[in-house]
């Protein structure tokens, strides 16, 4: 089966969608006005167009019809409910799903009644639609009723990439002179960088009164680039942790799997998050996790079973919830080896994969058969 895929080929997770279904036997082409920032399958045939900018979602249609002609393939599947789906919905070929995203549902919307009119235009086009979350799909159908079901395809991680057997010292943790906390993330607003310090400061101080010894051992470490590292700075030094407190800076995703064997606990306290597949990750490494409960991220996490949930911009939670582990040890090694299991049963690449092709063949049966 051939597969065109419109999508951006500087995220890493269209190049996984890509050259897993590549791997899966599909004959897969991208498109995309983006440019290539990771690693390409050298079997997928893969066209960077010089439409760029909201413009160049219009403007790239004819070229698209022209590919299409060429290759003709069986089935376009577009990445993101605004810019993609515009020019899928423009070039009208048919079959064809729309993946949704995140923010192109959450936010993109919202900006005004025209943008909230140009993604109902551009769902109702599409012969499938698919969400990398349940709770996405949800916040889909709020915009408008489809006559049929969302699907689920959500993001997988690479079990030979992120997986990690730990061991922990006598202590409970990774290192007997120090404990890790941390997080692998954009600097951005809505990923809540700003409430982890807050609570990191709450968690320094409440240690510092009962268990001073632990204190000592504390670290923050903030993997990530962005606008926001300045506000993020002066806000650790207007806390007094700024010494405890590492930011690393923006690295390269081959090298998270080793920054996430260097957190004894992740956390994230995103404001939105439509998926969260740093949580898996992070799962897949037997890195136990605190997340907030917004978006698709309690999807991904059995509460004090493969990490703890808290809720949204409540620092003294978050911070409670770090003080918990901390303070419990075997708990990080137990929550860490359940998470492992619980991502390898559900999340793992193969099975998203399969789970993918499986509504793109779907779909091309079913317009076959008139159907759609």
């Amino acid at each position: 089966m051939k597969v065109l895929l419109l999508a951006g080929a500087n995220s890493i997770h269209t190049i996984k969608w890509a050259n897993g279904l590549q791997n899966s036997g599909l004959q897969v082409f991208l498109v995309s006005q983006h440019p290539l920032m990771h690693e390409l399958d050298s079997r997928v045939k893969y066209y960077e167009l010089p439409f760029k900018g909201n413009l160049g979602y219009f403007t790239m249609v004819s070229k698209v019809k022209k590919i299409i002609n060429e290759i003709e393939p069986d089935i376009v599947n577009a990445h993101y409910a605004s810019g993609y789906g515009t020019t899928a919905r423009l070039v009208g070929f048919h079959p064809y799903v729309l993946s949704v995203w995140g923010s192109d549902i959450f936010l993109f919307p919202k900006k005004s009644f025209i943008h909230k009119w140009l993604v109902k235009k551009n769902l109702l086009s599409a012969d499938t639609v698919a969400s990398t979350s349940q709770c996405m799909a949800n916040e889909t159908s709020k915009l408008l009723e489809l006559n049929r079901a969302i699907e689920i395809t959500p993001f997988g991680v690479d079990e030979s990439v992120f997986g990690n057997n730990r061991i922990y010292k006598k202590s409970g943790f990774i290192s007997e002179d120090r404990i890790v906390i941390g997080t692998v993330k954009s600097l951005k607003p809505v990923y809540g960088i700003d409430i982890l310090i807050e609570a990191f400061a709450l968690l320094h101080s409440k240690l510092s009164k009962n268990n001073p010894e632990l204190t000592k051992k504390l670290c923050l470490r903030i993997v990530g680039g962005g606008d926001e590292l300045d506000n993020l700075t002066k806000l650790a030094k207007s806390l007094n942790i700024h010494e405890s407190i590492e930011f690393v800076g923006q690295v390269e995703h081959s090298r998270v799997p080793q920054e996430l064997e260097k957190l004894d606990i992740y956390v994230a306290l995103s404001r939105s998050e439509s998926f969260g597949v740093a949580i898996l990750e992070a799962g897949l490494n037997q890195c136990p996790v605190i997340v907030s409960n917004v978006g698709g991220l309690p999807e991904l996490v059995i509460d004090h079973h493969t990490g703890i949930i808290v809720e949204s911009e409540n620092i003294t939670q978050a911070a409670d919830a770090m003080y918990e582990l901390i303070t419990q040890p075997q708990l990080i090694a137990e929550y860490g080896k359940n998470a492992q299991k619980h991502v390898v049963e559900n999340y793992i690449w193969k099975s998203c994969i399969t789970k993918m092709i499986n509504v793109l063949e779907s779909t091309v049966s079913k317009f076959k058969k008139g159907e759609l």
